[in-house]
């Protein structure tokens, strides 16, 4: 008789985990980013920000990526791009989404994807990030906004690594601008 309790909390605990017919999850998107470095993997969380993922899989799927480059590189912080043409002009994209970073609570942490903006939480459009360590203060908390995190690299993290080491200048008023320009040749979704 003491094993029934068990059994029965066993029966239950598979019957949470296993999906009702017409449930079946679906796996993470993935993206792969071409680069004139080499190719950067990402790994997509539409169950965690799901506003977010569907903007950047609509500026991959429409090729708006293709032909820019990463714009501005810190060292020991992020690499930045999804916005600008070789030659530093903003490309014209789409309209602004709502910041998720609070409700998706995923964290700046290393190797993680997350949406540039201004000033304005809510001011992201086509631009991202790679995050190069552990950013907490970009993370939202106290009632603040934090920058939306929205997937990770998973492949090419060697690839990030070498771009975030570029050496950078200053160009018509934008600092930290790689001074080779690094290419995003094409963003495909695998």
């Amino acid at each position: 008789m003491r094993f029934l309790p068990a059994l029965v909390f066993a029966i239950f605990s598979l019957a949470a985990v296993t999906p009702t017919l017409g449930e079946e999850s679906k796996p993470n998107p993935v993206v792969v980013i071409e680069t004139s470095k080499g190719d950067i993997t990402l790994e997509l969380y539409p169950n965690k920000a799901p506003v977010t993922v569907e903007n950047f899989l609509g500026y991959v799927e429409s090729g708006f990526y293709n032909g820019t480059i990463f714009h501005r590189v810190i060292r020991r912080f992020a690499v930045q791009g999804g916005g600008f043409t070789p030659d530093l002009v903003e490309k014209p994209n789409g309209e602004s989404i709502v910041n998720e970073s609070k409700t998706s609570k995923l964290r700046n942490d290393r190797w993680t994807v997350a949406m540039a903006r201004t000033d304005d939480p809510n001011s992201a459009r086509s631009q991202f990030f790679i995050n190069m360590r552990m950013n907490l203060d970009l993370d939202s908390r106290m009632g603040r906004d934090g920058y939306a995190v929205f997937g990770k690299v998973i492949e090419g993290e060697n690839i990030v690594r070498d771009i975030a080491i570029s050496n950078t200048h200053s160009v018509g008023g934008m600092d930290d601008v790689p001074v080779e320009p690094i290419l995003i040749i094409s963003t495909t979704i695998k």
